[in-house]
């Protein structure tokens, strides 16, 4: 019995594995229970490489992947690239999986934009999750330093969404 629940368990790790894939997510953790003190808990995840352009003499010598990173900083406004946008404190994370609008309806104005003043509970985005749209308030007031989401993108939950300071 406990090899048919092993191959069992190969066979829905591969399905998990698959759906991430399928579904363009980065992380999908899932417990299965099988009894009293029986249950599997997986937690599948995939690591997104982010591609950095740089010219072909810097990518062609093997040590050149170190300098990379220094040669974005100065794409990136406020922040370095090997820093995690969800470790910063003024960083509003998602509540939930779903699809982001940035707008209340298309063609509308965006509720915010890079620079803009916000005040806690101003309304920053909205994430439909089955079918209800669920308007994400600001923690906090401040300005709107960067949003790290596209309109029409697939969040999960504990995304970043954007960064208030």
């Amino acid at each position: 019995m406990s090899k048919k629940t092993h191959e069992d368990d190969v066979a829905f790790i591969k399905a998990l594995a698959e759906m991430l894939n399928e579904n363009d997510l980065t992380e999908l953790q899932v417990k299965r229970e099988y009894g009293d003190a029986d249950s599997l808990n997986v937690r599948v995840s995939r690591r997104q490489e982010v591609s950095v352009a740089a010219p072909a003499a810097v990518m062609a010598p093997a040590a050149a992947p170190a300098p990379a990173p220094a040669a974005a900083a100065p794409a990136s406004k406020d922040a370095a690239p090997s820093e995690d946008p969800a470790d910063h404190p003024g960083a509003v994370k998602s509540p939930m999986v779903g699809t982001v609008y940035m707008q209340a309806e298309p063609g509308a104005p965006a509720f915010v934009s890079v620079g803009q003043q916000v005040s806690e509970g101003d309304t920053l985005l909205i994430i439909e999750a089955m079918k209800t749209m669920n308007h994400i308030p600001a923690t906090r007031g401040g300005t709107v330093k960067r949003i790290l989401v596209d309109d029409g993108a697939t969040v999960e939950y504990g995304s970043p969404l954007m960064i208030i300071e």
